[in-house]
């Protein structure tokens, strides 16, 4: 059997993530299964274990399992990315949880971990993953969606957002983005963006934001990408621009069913190489993190991620040519 670490977020949720690792190592003591956990103690430091990991391991099958909520996995997955030796798990520990949506992760910790320590419940799947180029020397990558303007801006505020703490409390965490979502739709200037797509170019003088997609949930659920698949080789993106702010409410109203994709306002596109451009920087995000500010320039890299999920397929079962993308 596989090296199992877990690296475990015990600030996410408030601080209930704790209380979640403490089942965890209840249950792998019943099931006598040996492993090793480390603890995050500052943003970033959940890459920094996983790559140290992953480098450690010397090309040996290990999983990685990140104990907590998106935020967390995105820096695992940032820190295991260039080590095709490492499985990836995840525990669902946060508010949001996109990821366990998107791949039918059991949202109790118990069952969770069955997909990691025991393969006859789960599976290991080849999910695609977006590669960012922010400059010529930065580069992140995202398992779940980026996007820059107005979501990256709610993201970055529901981050640093006091009333998550509270929320977190009562188990209502994903709330703030709504409560965010609304007091900035008062505030925030559309901008104009310069979106290509496959060497096509889409100019959009009022958009509100951008969002590249690899499987259909962010924000706490809603389904920004209806038709997104996690291994199809493609991204998804969507643009929303020209619309008003009272219209542009009853979008994120309809998102929560996909049904936001019927607004004349909300295009659609699919492609392998994205770049995103504006008049001035512009914040983006990736996985609800804040990363930087445009121009971005963003690749599919198809299968280049292995995870333990709850499904025998993420999406389809066609063979798709795997590119280096590190």
């Amino acid at each position: 059997m596989e090296k199992i670490y877990f690296i475990v977020n015990p600030n996410a949720k408030n601080g209930s993530c704790r209380e979640i690792w403490r089942n965890i190592e209840i249950e792998l003591e019943k099931l006598g299964i040996a492993y090793i956990a480390f603890f995050t103690e500052y943003p970033g430091h959940a890459q920094e274990l996983a790559e140290s990991l992953a480098r450690k391991a010397d090309g040996k099958p290990a999983v990685i399992a990140a104990v907590g909520g998106d935020g967390t996995l995105h820096e695992v997955v940032n820190g295991t990315v260039s080590y095709s030796n490492i499985t990836v798990g995840f525990i669902p520990g946060g508010s949001g949880n996109d990821f366990s949506r998107g791949f039918e992760i059991p949202k109790k910790a118990v069952h969770a971990l069955r997909l990691i320590v025991d393969t006859s419940n789960g599976c290991t799947s080849e999910i695609d993953i977006g590669k960012i180029q922010h400059n010529e020397l930065q580069e992140s990558y995202f398992m779940n969606n980026m996007g820059v303007g107005f979501d990256a801006a709610v993201a970055k505020d529901s981050n640093e957002s006091r009333m998550k703490k509270l929320l977190n409390r009562f188990s209502l965490g994903r709330l703030v983005y709504v409560y965010i979502l609304v007091k900035k739709l008062l505030t925030f200037r559309t901008i104009p963006i310069e979106v290509t797509v496959d060497g096509k170019v889409y100019k959009f003088s009022n958009a509100w934001f951008v969002t590249v997609s690899n499987q259909p949930y962010y924000g706490g659920g809603m389904k920004i990408a209806p038709a997104a698949l996690p291994d199809d080789g493609i991204l998804d993106i969507t643009v929303v621009h020209r619309i008003s702010r009272l219209k542009l409410l009853l979008v994120f109203v309809s998102v929560f069913w996909g049904k936001h994709t019927m607004f004349r306002e909300v295009e659609q596109f699919t492609g392998k190489s994205i770049t995103i451009e504006s008049t001035a920087e512009v914040l983006a995000h990736a996985d609800g993190e804040a990363i930087g500010h445009t121009p971005l320039k963003i690749q599919a890299c198809p299968k280049a991620l292995k995870i333990r999920s709850g499904k025998n397929n993420p999406g389809h079962t066609e063979e798709l040519k795997i590119h280096d993308c590190h």
